[in-house]
């Protein structure tokens, strides 16, 4: 898109993924930095961007549905009692500045602003990259939020509204819209709503694996959508808002191997050995 910014992601002579850092996009898709294409090492694209049936997904971002009443999502609203709405409250994540910017590094700062321009949050984000065996690569994504608001802030999922199962708000993943394959290390028949030290999910012709690399990131839940189409998060805020009072901040670390085919048995659990040691 015109006045769109991007940065490269390169190992070796490979195009791994493309870091649009200041997107030009209508505000009802809550502006935000995000990730698309991103590939394997084979060149298979494992993101989706703007698709027909959720436009405000954008790839690889941190999306949250709600910081006190601002939507950093995009799209529609959920409210209690009435369910999904338009309103006039989608916010934006602005680039402020770099901090550096490596051969295998990004590391800048933003401001979340809600659409009357107030700032909200203050983020430093950090993207690293590094190959992680012959087929598959990392991807290691940090971010940090600072409440500079003079009030508490909480952040909600469309869950801590009323919505069973709508967990979402966070580090959000749209991955290509298709038949997958979901496993990870927790035990029961769905990783919807669970916590997992992994979690992968295999397509056609490609994997990804996403692990918690901190411990705040472990005690979150995952949200997992594979009907309609492919998403994976991990939640902020589940059942109940994660109240940020005044200068206060949290951290999330997620890290994502991107592997050619289907993983055999056990190399996941190799990944979240070797990433998160």
């Amino acid at each position: 898109m015109t006045g769109d910014a991007v940065e490269v992601l390169r190992l070796g002579d490979r195009t791994v993924a493309e870091y649009t850092w200041r997107p030009d996009l209508p505000a009802s898709l809550a502006p935000r930095p995000y990730l698309h294409p991103v590939r394997t090492l084979g060149g298979t694209t494992v993101t989706e961007l703007m698709p027909a049936s959720h436009r405000h997904h954008l790839g690889v971002s941190v999306a949250v549905a709600e910081v006190d009443g601002a939507n950093f999502w995009g799209g529609r609203t959920f409210l209690p009692g009435h369910g999904p709405a338009w309103l006039d409250n989608q916010g934006s994540q602005e680039h402020m500045r770099w901090l550096r910017r490596r051969p295998d590094q990004l590391m800048h700062t933003l401001r979340w602003k809600d659409i009357d321009g107030s700032t909200l949050f203050y983020e430093r984000r950090t993207l690293s990259w590094r190959p992680a065996g012959p087929d598959a690569w990392a991807l290691d994504f940090t971010f940090s939020l600072i409440n500079m608001a003079d009030r508490e802030l909480p952040i909600r999922s469309p869950a801590a509204h009323g919505r069973t199962g709508a967990g979402y708000g966070g580090f959000f993943w749209r991955a290509p819209s298709g038949e997958c394959r979901v496993a990870a290390s927790t035990d029961g028949d769905s990783v919807h709503g669970q916590r997992a030290r992994w979690l992968s999910v295999a397509g056609d012709g490609w994997t990804l694996v996403f692990l918690g690399a901190d411990e705040a990131t472990r005690g979150d839940r995952w949200f997992v959508r594979t009907r309609d189409y492919v998403g994976v998060g991990s939640s902020l805020a589940w059942d109940d808002p994660l109240v940020l009072v005044p200068h206060a901040g949290l951290k999330r670390r997620i890290v994502t191997v991107i592997a050619d085919g289907e993983l055999p048995p056990g190399r996941a659990a190799a990944y979240a050995d070797e990433f998160t040691a």
